[in-house]
């Protein structure tokens, strides 16, 4: 039972941190301009894709990894990690955070001894009573300013290289099993507020991803409005309500998604894009993708390994769909899944384990770093041909090329994705066939090979449009073929 003075704390420190607003926001340290022009928007162009201050398109992609904001099983090298995704020319991450205030790093196939103490954490622990671990307990009402600093910088610092960050709000794991709930801050003997979101007593906290009382409410858009007020005049921020909740959190996710439009049009904040993700477990745990599509997000990850990890649908444009491995395979996806999820329409990102030995696998080697590192460099190549290409009018037609796999300008130019041969490591001859329908494409075309594994290119032979072309694919790797109209 909430009591009421610890209530009445509870909802006054609320309040005057909603007051407070922006004064409390610590800027980082570094001041250096950011490489973007944002907020983006959904191109009316080509609305699979964001657009800019400017109206370019956009085109998001890149690694992601489970630490790059709250060192939860050791110090992560921020820097570091942002001068490695530049150099493979990634301009996309997801930030993100956990909601407990202790890990076991559950994920890994070699986890800690002892459970690690996560840092920073929104709330202050500032006692005196003591919390579950046996440290002091949170006050809710009261923001750890190290946090907020931390998040603000770590934004800047990303857009200061020209990436976009998804700035994920709650986490799904943190509710859903008796060790994750011991060590959540709305764990009634973890907080100083009288704070419980387990309203049935079952030792679980599903109710705060799935029908919060007020109080519990209260506290998670405090949270949020914190978060807004905090990067609302930063370009380079979207937006995720939560990272793999309970089917079941559909009513949820789309009232924090109306309460951020809101308070942004409220204090006249420019709208940043707004994201809803897939449910845990992916296709094997429940939860409908219609969900995603019916809900207020401008943009959506969609889950399934059946449909999305090999040769996924054409996207329709009715969202910005920005297809993440982490709601597909767990960790997982190659070279492959980036070009095919390229060429028909979406913007691929990868959960990255640099390195680190991990569980969280569906179908596919729990290490192979020659793969991953294979994805990494296939994303920054999508990524040039992105920018090489006019979105705006180049779209997926996958009935213009035999692979199935073509972004056309009809009548202008055309990308085709050819995929490694069967045989690809042989030595012997390897060419394959290759149509392209130029039908209704009047006059001459030139065209050029890129050798994807070497990153070579060879000189196509000039042909004439207005019909159904064919090819010999010269080399046996995976290759694009590119032709562009002349006269």
């Amino acid at each position: 039972m909430v009591h009421h003075s610890n209530l009445l704390r509870c909802v006054v420190g609320v309040l005057l941190l909603c007051i407070a607003g922006q004064a409390e926001v610590l800027a980082g340290d570094d001041s250096a301009p950011l490489q973007t022009r944002g907020p983006l928007r959904q191109s009316r162009d080509n609305p699979r894709y964001f657009a800019d201050a400017d109206n370019r398109i956009v085109y998001l992609t890149g690694s992601h990894s489970w630490e790059n904001f709250q060192d939860v099983t050791q110090v992560f090298d921020y820097l570091a990690y942002l001068d490695r995704l530049t150099a493979l020319h990634h301009n996309f991450i997801r930030l993100w955070v956990t909601e407990s205030i202790h890990s076991d790093g559950g994920w890994l196939m070699n986890p800690p001894a002892n459970e690690k103490d996560i840092a920073p954490l929104p709330y202050l622990r500032i006692g005196p009573e003591l919390a579950l671990d046996g440290r002091p307990r949170l006050d809710l009402s009261r923001f750890n300013p190290a946090y907020f600093e931390r998040l603000r910088t770590r934004v800047m610092q990303a857009g200061q290289r020209g990436m976009y960050v998804s700035i994920m709000f709650f986490q799904g794991f943190s509710v859903v099993t008796p060790g994750a709930w011991k060590a959540h801050p709305l764990n009634g003997g973890n907080n100083v507020n009288g704070i419980d979101g387990d309203a049935n007593g079952d030792g679980l906290g599903l109710e705060v991803h799935q029908s919060p009382g007020s109080h519990v409410l209260q506290i998670q858009e405090a949270y949020v409005r914190h978060v807004l007020d905090t990067l609302h005049d930063l370009d380079n921020v979207l937006y995720e309500v939560v990272n793999e909740a309970t089917p079941e959190s559909v009513t949820w996710q789309y009232h924090l998604i109306r309460v951020i439009k809101r308070y942004e049009a409220e204090r006249q904040f420019p709208a940043h894009p707004v994201g809803m993700t897939f449910f845990q477990l992916g296709e094997f745990g429940g939860g409908d993708n219609a969900t995603l599509f019916d809900s207020p997000a401008e943009w959506i990850s969609p889950g399934g390994y059946t449909k999305y990890a090999r040769h996924p649908p054409a996207a329709d444009g009715r969202k910005v769909m920005i297809l993440d491995t982490d709601h597909i395979h767990g960790i997982g996806g190659d070279r492959e899944y980036v070009w095919e999820s390229f060429f028909r329409g979406y913007n691929p990102i990868y959960m990255d384990p640099f390195e680190a030995l991990h569980e969280l696998t569906i179908g596919e080697p729990v290490l192979n770093e020659p793969q991953h590192e294979r994805a990494r460099v296939a994303m920054g190549q999508a990524r040039r041909w992105a920018n090489r290409l006019d979105l705006r009018r180049t779209v997926p037609h996958e009935e213009l090329a035999s692979t199935g796999y073509c972004l056309a300008d009809p009548g202008q130019a055309y990308l085709v994705y050819v995929p490694a041969a069967a045989s690809s490591q042989s030595t012997t001859d390897v060419s394959r066939p290759l149509t392209v329908n130029l039908t209704g494409a009047a006059g001459e075309f030139v065209g050029e090979w890129i050798d994807l594994e070497a990153q070579t290119v060879l000189p196509s032979e000039q042909l004439e449009g207005g019909g159904e072309r064919l090819f010999a694919v010269p080399l046996p790797g995976p290759v694009l073929l590119h032709l562009h109209r002349v006269k």
